[in-house]
């Protein structure tokens, strides 16, 4: 019997079923799921609620009820799951939160029916089809190939699926390494996955073999990037991320006079309001309010890490060995070559990206920081935020 298939998540599920599903012995059915479908609704996560109105297109009340229904039907399939030697899978049948379970063992359909999911007596048990993704997942790990970029079991075609651009060498590859041809369906396709790495301020990235730090994610229009330090590149140099995957090109470079600069980036990195501290969680940036002399402030380097000070003075005009550079803010926060870029926030407002300074962070010293503001006007950017 298959009686240990998804007990933990099952009995999650279970227990929130049942704290759900608590109401007056008097209550209507109808009363029941909308009182249901408030509380459900007022655990969710912030923003999620909102989330599915918009990419799922319901209205507020019909995503209350789907969270419910979809939890009543998640926890049967758990039952289900446990008690059907032939369980196959299970889905939503399109455009509903009915519950559609699978079986190759027919005399298992009336089961089904009776626990009130539509049953659907298919080939191959959900063992069998996960036994046969294994044996692509070996092959991809002694034997890889391009030709093939994913595969996964599809319980609605009772098949494993496994997409390529060339089909018959996709054929071959899977015959050679063992797989049963019967519950394989391959279908071409041109998809290329690629990881998405978060651009998060703070982090290294490289421009060539000298490194410096992210400021902040912004966009300008539907393009996005990061802000950093103008002598960190210049217009057309590329960058790689902290891992050394490609990244980004400067597409906006001032220094000196100013030490400001913008790079756009590709489709591997995903904005982030974030800025990388000391903790694990990090902070999140909420604006740019720019913050009086005196005020606490902390920077983020892919050097030194998360150190702060205070800010000593705005409007600091500083010479370096490459000429002058004005408007920049003065603070007591030490800093290190690499740290250059780095996110200089206060509370949870953006203040700027870290330009140089003297002294360094075992004897302390200052550091001074290009102002944020000053760069989101001079390219039309948009600073992400929480």
């Amino acid at each position: 019997m298959r009686r240990n298939r998804r007990i933990a998540i099952g009995s999650v599920l279970a227990a929130t079923a049942l704290a759900l599903t608590t109401m007056p012995a008097m209550a209507s059915e109808e009363t029941t799921l909308a009182e249901r479908a408030e509380k459900a609704a007022a655990e969710l996560p912030e923003g999620m609620l909102e989330a599915m109105q918009r990419d799922l297109g319901l209205t507020a009340d019909e995503a209350k009820v789907r969270i419910v229904e979809e939890l009543d039907a998640a926890v049967l399939d758990q039952d289900l799951s446990a008690e059907l030697d032939g369980y196959a899978g299970s889905w939503l049948a399109e455009g509903t939160t009915d519950l559609v379970v699978a079986t190759n063992d027919s005399a298992e359909a009336a089961e089904i029916r009776a626990a009130g999911a539509e049953a659907r007596v298919v080939e191959h048990s959900l063992d069998e089809l996960e036994s046969v993704k294994e044996l692509l997942d070996e092959a991809a790990e002694v034997n890889p190939t391009d030709n093939a970029p994913l595969w996964y079991v599809d319980v609605t075609t009772n098949k494993v699926v496994l997409h390529a651009s060339d089909t018959a060498a996709a054929a071959d590859w899977a015959e050679a390494n063992g797989v049963d041809a019967s519950a394989l369906e391959i279908v071409e396709s041109d998809e290329q996955p690629q990881p998405f790495y978060d651009l998060i301020g703070g982090d290294a990235y490289y421009i060539g073999s000298g490194r410096c730090s992210v400021g902040f994610s912004v966009r300008r229009g539907s393009t996005p990037g990061f802000v950093t330090a103008g002598h960190c590149g210049r217009v057309g140099n590329t960058t790689t991320g902290y891992n050394r995957v490609s990244q980004g090109t400067f597409q906006g470079s001032v220094f000196p006079s100013r030490d400001m600069a913008w790079v756009s980036v590709n489709s591997n990195w995903t904005p982030t309001s974030w800025v990388r501290t000391s903790s694990s969680t990090g902070v999140r940036v909420t604006g740019s309010t720019q913050q009086p002399v005196g005020s606490s402030i902390c920077r983020s380097g892919s050097t030194t890490g998360w150190r702060c000070g205070s800010i000593q003075q705005h409007n600091t005009s500083v010479t370096y060995p490459q000429g002058t550079v004005s408007g920049l803010t003065r603070t007591s926060a030490c800093a290190e070559p690499g740290d250059s870029g780095g996110s200089f926030i206060s509370g949870s407002q953006a203040q700027g990206v870290t330009s140089g300074g003297s002294g360094n962070c075992s004897v302390g010293g200052t550091t001074y920081h290009q102002p944020v503001n000053p760069m989101l006007s001079q390219w039309g950017l948009t600073l992400v935020t929480n």
